[in-house]
């Protein structure tokens, strides 16, 4: 690729990242702020405020290693260098994924519409729920690391013993498939629970609007609004997801004749879509934090006016 094109992707990086800090920063001060001034907290503004810190340092985190291994590629081949960036990255991605699992379940147990007993309950104990799951993960994350680290181990024994036979970028090459591949049968996981929620929740809004024709009511109304607001919402979770997911595929399986800076680029533009763009479409989501963005636009657009207005 020409240069053209490397520094169209630094720009697409660069934008991305700026969003992303941005978007999970403006997220992350609204809810302290508001939890400073009233002294509590809801469980779903919890949840933003851990999912927009999970979110930043993930980035972060993409971004340290992004440029580490490009520009000190010798490091990548000490086992502790390589165990310190990939759980970083681990730990970082781990907690983004989940945070917004735990936000697609408490949409669903508030919204869903179920006569079910066992949903019954789930409803009356969603801060329960959450945590549980959230605990659930940690036993993932824990093996999930637990697996890294330990081909970590052997990767590297076997580079050193075969350092004639074996280059450097072979090994870089293998303890990078090693490392995405098992990140993306991990993450495969909350994929599938906010796959399963989506599917409840439309068929929770087709039985909705079925009894709201049978009772001859009208069918805009408040049970529906949340149903679409909260479909709209985890199905932008699900595409932005999707697209991670399949970066992750698609660097898991990489040739060799892909592991080329652009090729790491790409994977990283991708990669940024999902911690950059779903931030966007929280606050969009979310009343408060609408409501919020709008009035801090306003002030920074009142602010450069006043400044541009002469003196008298």
């Amino acid at each position: 690729m020409n240069t053209t094109g490397k520094c169209t992707l630094l720009i697409i990086l660069g934008v991305e990242i700026i969003i992303g800090c941005l978007g999970n920063g403006f997220i992350a001060v609204v809810n302290i702020v508001d939890w400073a001034k009233r002294r509590k907290i809801s469980l779903v503004d919890q949840i933003f405020t851990a999912l927009a810190i999970s979110r930043l340092a993930f980035v972060w985190s993409l971004l340290t290693v992004l440029f580490i291994s490009e520009l000190y590629s010798s490091l990548m081949t000490t086992r502790k260098v390589l165990r310190i960036f990939n759980t970083s990255w681990t730990v970082t991605n781990h907690f983004s994924i989940w945070f917004a699992t735990c936000l697609s379940i408490f949409y669903f147990l508030k919204i869903a519409n179920f006569s079910n007993s066992i949903f019954l309950s789930l409803r009356w104990r969603v801060k329960t729920v959450v945590s549980v799951t959230l605990l659930v993960s940690f036993l993932l994350l824990f093996v999930n690391v637990l697996v890294i680290n330990t081909f970590i181990v052997i990767s590297v024994d076997v580079y050193k013993v075969n350092m004639s036979y074996s280059s450097h970028s072979d090994n870089n090459l293998h303890i990078s498939r090693i490392f995405l591949f098992t990140n993306t049968m991990f993450t495969f996981i909350p994929f599938s629970v906010t796959l399963t929620i989506f599917l409840l929740l439309i068929f929770s809004l087709w039985t909705h609007l079925k009894n709201m024709q049978h009772n001859a009511k009208d069918s805009r109304d408040p049970s529906t609004t949340a149903h679409i607001k909260a479909l709209q919402m985890v199905v932008t979770f699900l595409l932005l997801y999707t697209i991670f997911f399949l970066a992750l595929v698609m660097q898991s399986l990489k040739t060799k004749f892909q592991s080329n800076t652009v090729f790491n680029f790409v994977f990283q533009a991708i990669s940024l879509t999902f911690p950059s763009g779903h931030s966007c479409v929280l606050i969009l989501g979310n009343s408060k934090l609408r409501q919020t963005f709008i009035s801090t636009v306003w002030w920074l657009k009142s602010s450069f006016n006043a400044a541009e207005l002469p003196g008298p």
